[in-house]
């Protein structure tokens, strides 16, 4: 399970590293391939490894704490463990990097694509992301775990 996320994090360095020009990025296809390569093209994820995004997206993006886990994740990365699907995880995703407008295009694309909730959820906006990511400012990727609202239910 280490080698595959050591692994997946090369790949992601490698995505980073030789990513176009932040407008050429501005598709949620395009940014989904940096969440791709270890949550799988279809969000569905390595059980042990990375969690599934298809079942959480959705209901955390229905819900104020969870559009501010979110933004965290997105913006600051996540570290420490959690428990996604009855499965347990401990590892490290990487901040992305992105800017408000790309995290808004990403974490739409997430919620309509990836998630496809039962219930429509409203769209992240540049002005939202801009203003979730000032309200943690100083968090980092442990900062980020502490924000997962599991008050949601059993935690997905």
């Amino acid at each position: 399970m280490r080698l595959a996320q050591a692994a997946c994090a090369l790949a992601l360095g490698a995505v980073i590293a030789t990513a176009v020009a932040a407008q050429d990025l501005a598709d949620g296809p395009t940014l989904f391939t940096r969440c791709a390569a270890c949550h799988l093209p279809d969000g569905a994820g390595v059980p042990g490894a990375f969690p599934a995004l298809r079942a959480q997206i959705g209901r955390y993006a229905a819900d104020p704490a969870g559009r501010t886990y979110l933004v965290s994740v997105v913006t600051h990365g996540l570290m420490g463990p959690l428990t996604a699907g009855g499965v347990g995880y401990a590892g490290f995703m990487p901040a992305q990097n992105l800017s408000d407008a790309e995290a808004a295009v990403l974490l739409n694309h997430l919620v309509s694509v990836i998630a496809a909730p039962a219930v429509k959820v409203p769209d992240f906006t540049t002005l939202e992301i801009g203003a979730l990511r000032k309200g943690c400012e100083a968090a980092g990727a442990q900062e980020s775990r502490a924000l997962r609202p599991d008050a949601l239910g059993t935690a997905p």
